[in-house]
Parts: structure tokens; C-alpha cells; sequence
């Protein structure tokens, strides 16, 4: 293969690579909006699994 067609097939390369990246995130950020828009009202979840604190816990 020629340098030019090498050189050439490395530009192909490239933009489909910043292409897909693009396309990626674009969905990604519409993915963001639409569960945004569409779970606003709902409580978010615990962070942890641990019972709630009582004063007997603290041994008051």
C-alpha cells in the first residue's frame, strides 16, 4: 500500500473514531434529559441499607 493510501485510511479511521465518540455522547446526554423530564417527582434512592436511628440505639 502506498503512504498515501495508508495516510488516507488513518483520516478514515480517525473521523469514524471522533465520529462514534460524538454519536455517543449526544445519545448519552438525551438519554440524561429524557430520564430527567421523566422521573423528576420521584424520590431519589437510600445510599446506604442501614436502619433508621433510634434514641434506644444510643443508649439514652
Amino acid at each position: 500500500m502506498p503512504w498515501n493510501e495508508l495516510f488516507w485510511f488513518l483520516v478514515l479511521l480517525t473521523a469514524v473514531t471522533l465520529l462514534g465518540q460524538l454519536w455517543f455522547h449526544f445519545v448519552e446526554w438525551l438519554l440524561a434529559k429524557a430520564k430527567r423530564l421523566l422521573f423528576r417527582h420521584s424520590q431519589p434512592p437510600a445510599w446506604h441499607t442501614l436502619p433508621g436511628e433510634t434514641e434506644d440505639d444510643n443508649g439514652h
